[in-house]
């Protein structure tokens, strides 16, 4: 006969206790830590405002309920709409990721933890348009900026020494842990109820990473993060009602996630939680490609220029070999046709082709009237990739976390160019001193597309100074992108 299975309610796991004594101790942040929580603010912003210009993600935004407005609700940079803090999460969530341009964090586990800026911030906003409503002292960015730190770290520290892409899940269920669990602190939850809500978002249905992958490569993973931060904000308003929790929804046996999901083998963790993520996060700053290419394509527009000098061409090329690390082989080396745009930005053979042929590589050049032109597909025939052991160790080296792409060029006279290689891209911590300037530049961009030029003054001002941007009423920061 089977043992009789105990009905004793046990202790929360580990892993749950821990995030939310993460979320409840550590509630100020200051140093390298705040200073680039602030950048990734402005940075993450400026990607949602870009992503404005793209019918196909603007036809995903507003309310549910065409007309809907909010009293008190939370608003969405860049355009009229007002709404309840769930929905302006998505709206937010897939602004900021729609064009792959923000934030980075590579790992046994990959992600962008600024998804999770569509969550906080728009509790944010909402806690304070009613905290005034109500005469009361609103948020203020500090406490974004703060969450935006803790949930960068969740997400992150997570993603370390766990893959969730090779158990075939979407690494958006840590954007929805980690929106959960800080937003739940934000709405005043109580360490159990946090803890209740940090549950929930586990025994969730998690994503395929279906839509991220040949031959279904597609528009959902431009609006997956959107769709998960959304859903953590939804989790953590069910918790506030005093809902239950699932304390071992994590490691039960048979039923829980490790089981169930995880192939029976329990979370690893390299540190604890601080502000290791934070401090060390990759900005996406040059170009809008998946990280794992990035510094393929820095390196495809020094060899553009080189063969510019010289005279020739990308038609002379017969051959390339990128030497690369597995992380880059496993996701985004890819032959065959390319079906839409978001199949082109995770091919690392278009995304080396492009600036090979025209020396740029942009937001648009994935679109279907680029993508028409059949030098492209002829170039990336050309490419093929092969791992280097060394790139694939630094790549998971704690103290390096490089990037590394090295190109090989062999012209059609069997000339073959010297190699061109990058290990850190701009957007590395190890290049900040030169990527900080860049990564203004790109917010000025970004503001100048959809703002006249006192409004963009206006934000600038609030945003490049750390002192006074955390100081400012949430909501007073939020009224700065909407439109006059």
């Amino acid at each position: 006969m089977s043992a009789a299975i105990s009905n004793t309610r046990p202790a929360p796991d580990q892993v749950l206790a821990d995030i939310a004594d993460y979320v409840l101790d550590q509630t100020r942040f200051d140093g390298v830590a705040f200073e680039t929580a602030r950048l990734c603010l402005i940075d993450t912003l400026g990607c949602g405002l870009e992503a404005l210009e793209y019918p196909a993600c603007t036809k995903l935004l507003g309310p549910v309920v065409p007309g809907t407005v909010v009293p008190h609700g939370a608003k969405v940079p860049g355009t009229p709409y007002q709404l309840d803090p769930i929905q302006a999460a998505f709206n937010i969530g897939t602004m900021i990721r729609w064009l792959d341009f923000n934030d980075t964090w590579l790992a046994a586990e990959w992600g962008h933890p600024s998804d999770n800026l569509g969550g906080i911030l728009a509790v944010a906003d909402w806690l304070s348009r009613n905290a005034v409503a109500h005469g009361e002292a609103p948020l203020t960015m500090r406490d974004v900026l703060n969450g935006i730190i803790q949930a960068h770290e969740i997400q992150g520290v997570i993603a370390l020494e766990n893959s969730f892409n090779k158990v075939g899940l979407d690494h958006v269920v840590l954007v929805k842990v980690a929106t959960t669990a800080v937003v739940a602190r934000l709405l005043g939850l109580s360490r159990d109820e946090i803890i209740n809500a940090v549950s929930l978002a586990w025994v969730d249905g998690q994503s395929l990473r279906t839509y991220r992958h040949a031959p279904n490569t597609g528009s959902r993973k431009s609006w997956a993060a959107g769709d998960a931060t959304s859903r953590g904000v939804r989790l953590a308003l069910i918790a506030k009602t005093g809902e239950m929790g699932y304390p071992s929804v994590l490691s039960a046996k048979t039923w829980g996630f490790y089981d169930v999901s995880f192939r029976g083998q329990p979370f690893k963790f390299q540190r604890p939680y601080g502000s290791y993520v934070m401090e060390n996060v990759l900005f996406k700053i040059s170009f809008p490609a998946e990280f794992h290419s990035q510094t393929a394509v820095e390196a495809a527009m020094t060899l553009h220029q080189q063969l510019k000098a010289a005279g020739q061409r990308a038609e002379d090329i017969a051959s390339i070999t990128i030497r690369t690390h597995e992380a880059c082989i496993r996701i985004i080396d890819k032959q065959g046709p390319l079906n839409n745009p978001a199949d082109r930005d995770h091919c690392i053979q278009y995304m080396v082709a492009v600036p090979l042929l025209f020396g740029r590589l942009t937001a648009s050049d994935y679109e279907d009237s680029v993508a028409a032109d059949p030098r492209i597909d002829t170039l990336r025939d050309k490419i093929r990739c092969v791992e280097d052991a060394q790139y694939t160790r630094d790549y998971h080296d704690p103290d390096k976390r490089s990037i590394a792409n090295a190109l090989t060029v062999t012209m059609n006279d069997g000339t073959v160019l010297p190699e061109v290689a990058v290990d850190y891209p701009i957007g590395h911590k190890r290049r900040r001193t030169d990527g900080i300037p860049l990564l203004e530049a790109k917010f000025r961009t970004n503001l100048a597309r959809r703002f006249a030029a006192k409004q963009q003054e206006r934000i600038v001002h609030a945003s490049l100074d750390t002192a006074r941007l955390a100081a400012m009423p949430v909501h007073r920061y939020v009224d700065l992108y909407c439109p006059d």
